[in-house]
């Protein structure tokens, strides 16, 4: 049983990722904001290492190996300089393939899957819904941190 409206937002989601990190280098995806905050490159890794209990769910392999995705989790470090995190052309192309395995698990999951009980936010729909609403709430910061590198909105 698929759920159109659920795979849309999510498409939706990576829209948005990737019109605010185009053109994006890989020293401006490491500014830091001040006072506080991460960049965008932690950002972005974050968002690909929050997907991986969604993957899982469905069987789906995680795009990035544990060890990376370990250094993206909430509470990490922020992302200091070159060599730390990953670059941004490998984040983008980890996107992609995220994303495909998250619509095919959406699309193809069983009735019964939807109502699963979890511990965390009740239902796998609900924690999918979760999962959605968290990537749009990094999305916007993804475009915040773009003006922080000096470059023009991306969605007027």
């Amino acid at each position: 049983m698929s759920d159109p409206i659920l795979s849309n937002l999510f498409e939706t989601n990576v829209y948005a990722i990737r019109v605010n990190v185009e053109g994006i280098t890989d020293a401006e995806a490491l500014l830091q904001p001040h006072p506080a905050g991460n960049c965008m490159n932690w950002v972005m890794g974050h968002i690909l290492s929050s997907r991986e209990g969604a993957l899982k769910l469905f069987g789906e392999e995680p795009a990035l190996p544990p060890d990376t995705a370990a250094r993206y989790k909430r509470g990490s470090s922020p992302i200091a300089g070159s060599g730390d995190g990953i670059p941004m052309s490998d984040l983008l192309a980890r996107l992609a393939v995220s994303q495909e395995r998250l619509l095919r698990g959406i699309e193809n999951a069983p009735a019964a899957k939807w109502d699963e009980e979890r511990a965390d936010f009740g239902t796998v729909r609900r924690a999918l819904y979760f999962l959605q609403f968290h990537e749009a709430y990094h999305a916007g910061q993804l475009a915040i941190l773009r003006r922080l590198a000096g470059k023009k909105g991306a969605i007027q």
